[in-house]
């Protein structure tokens, strides 16, 4: 559609790669060897728990987006002064949980704004994550969620944009029900990308890459395709020319 931009230009790269590897030093290698072909790098859980902090900045060093996806999810005031903290590293990025609730999501988005205002810097996008991409129906269900997927993950959705949040994580199959749903200037983060011949791992719902942007994609998280290849740099480029092939 007209609302798509033709062109990546390359300083827009929109690949975060993830650095789910288990250690610091295994992270900072693989982001050393694959920064010229990727925008960014996510840090998550397994990453931060060894690293923390100090290897947030060394990655950072590298001059690209990162990624901070600890999915906060707990009362208001303690996940506010967390995303003090996480806004207080000048990250670009990074995850709560919508099932948080309404109230958790406004504290979280005033924390990062009054943050970042306070810094000097620009306030990083908070994501609000809906129903994760390794849950199906039957699992919703065993949780008590009546809702069919689509219809769970919309409803967060809309009701974490309603109170304020700028963006979504989202799996690449509801990427076109939730740009219908919102407002065009909300960013989707998407992960479970798989290139067609990567085996799914654990992650239920997917599309290609090039199939992700043409339907609405901000960013892209890849994972397994680049630090589970032979050669990581050559994975990520690889991926970033079907990028600029397929929107030129």
């Amino acid at each position: 559609s007209s609302n798509i931009p033709k062109k990546i230009p390359m300083q827009s790269n929109p690949i975060l790669a993830a650095l789910d590897v288990p250690t610091p030093e295994k992270a900072i290698a693989l982001a050393e060897e694959i920064y010229p072909h990727v925008g960014g790098f996510k840090i998550g859980l397994e990453l931060f728990t060894a690293g923390g902090s100090k290897t947030v900045k060394t990655i950072q060093a590298l001059g690209k987006e990162i990624f901070l996806d600890l999915k906060f999810h707990d009362i208001p005031n303690t996940v506010a002064k967390a995303v003090v903290n996480a806004t207080k590293l000048n990250v670009q990025w990074m995850t709560i949980h919508c099932a948080g609730g309404s109230e958790m999501i406004k504290a979280a988005e005033q924390s990062a704004q009054e943050t970042a205002s306070s810094l000097g810097i620009a306030p990083p996008v908070i994501l609000g994550v809906t129903v994760l991409t390794s849950m199906d129906q039957s699992q919703l269900n065993a949780i008590g969620v009546k809702h069919g997927v689509e219809d769970q993950v919309a409803a967060l959705a809309e009701m974490a944009v309603l109170h304020g949040l700028r963006g979504l994580v989202c799996s690449p199959l509801e990427l076109t029900r939730l740009r219908s749903l919102l407002p065009p200037s909300v960013h989707l983060v998407t992960p479970g990308i798989r290139a067609q011949k990567d085996a799914m791992g654990d992650q239920k719902r997917t599309l290609g890459p090039e199939e992700a942007i043409a339907a609405g994609a901000s960013r892209l998280v890849i994972g397994r395709p680049i630090y589970a290849a032979p050669h990581p740099a050559e994975a990520a480029l690889a991926i970033t020319r079907i990028l600029e092939e397929t929107t030129d």
